[in-house]
């Protein structure tokens, strides 16, 4: 239980705030993945940061946006932005090169303890495999403290109690997502044409996935808050002000208001 302390006014001060990694059913669209880093204060949550799935575009990664591979580098977007952000992106590298095994964030050599936040699912299914918890994972491996256990991730066996880090790394990079390409294009090729139109599009084969994946982790790393390359100038407050008003009623003033009553009324005489 968290405590007030009292200020030396005699008034309770507020309570420390708390950091929640949020994945509800709103995470989850049919085309997107959100990941928000909530802060809960006394007056309400306010969003510390965000990412987004459609992000991803930017680092390589143009299709299957709503898979486990891009809930994972989603994942680490986030905790990559937070860190930068903080500037403790250097002090707190989590794992740089994704292997697959159970690994929480320790403290630093200086002793300085990480980023602390935790995972808040709403509604999700927690089932195991689920690609809420490869959100998890990869904000876990970009760095952030997020107490968890081994036992939801895909290749977790529930007789031998133990996971099988191969299994995770192939959901990671897409290796699922490989194999069933490979099964389509051998089985039914017409399905094949249609679910991974946009993949033979951009000549992606299935035996290219982790490596794309593999760069798109790097240059997250290198630069979370990239922007497009076609994206003009961010707009302001002000200039979404003016543009409003090009929609807008003029209000009248007194004088226009009596002048309008006596036009319609002159209108009606005639």
């Amino acid at each position: 239980m968290r405590r007030r302390t009292v200020s030396s006014s005699g008034q309770l001060a507020p309570l420390l705030s708390m950091f929640i990694l949020k994945l509800t059913n709103s995470s989850f669209t049919n085309k997107d993945i959100i990941c928000q880093l909530v802060r809960s204060e006394i007056g309400g949550d306010k969003v510390f940061m965000a990412a987004y799935a459609h992000e991803l575009k930017r680092y390589g990664i143009k299709h299957g946006l709503t898979n486990w591979a891009a809930a994972y580098a989603t994942g680490l977007l986030l905790a990559r932005r937070v860190l930068k952000k903080l500037e403790l992106d250097e002090e707190f590298t989590g794992v740089e090169e994704a292997d697959g095994e159970y690994k929480l964030t320790e403290e630093s050599e200086d002793g300085r303890r990480p980023f602390k936040a935790f995972l808040d699912v709403g509604l999700v299914r927690t089932s195991t495999g689920a690609r809420v918890f490869g959100a998890m994972k990869g904000a876990s491996d970009g760095g952030l403290y997020i107490p968890h256990s081994d036992n939801r991730f895909p290749g977790y066996d529930v007789e031998t109690k133990e996971l099988d880090a191969d299994t995770l790394r192939k959901y990671i990079f897409g290796g699922h997502v490989a194999e069933y390409m490979e099964l389509l294009a051998d089985d039914d090729e017409e399905r094949f044409k249609t679910l991974f139109k946009g993949y033979i599009e951009d000549d992606i084969e299935a035996d290219a996935l982790e490596e794309l994946y593999a760069e798109a982790h790097k240059a997250i790393r290198e630069d979370p808050f990239k922007k497009d390359e076609d994206e003009g100038e961010k707009k302001g407050k002000d200039y979404w002000k003016e543009e409003s008003k090009k929609y807008r009623t003029p209000k009248l003033t007194k004088e226009e208001k009596k002048q309008r009553v006596q036009e319609k009324i002159e209108a009606l005489r005639e």
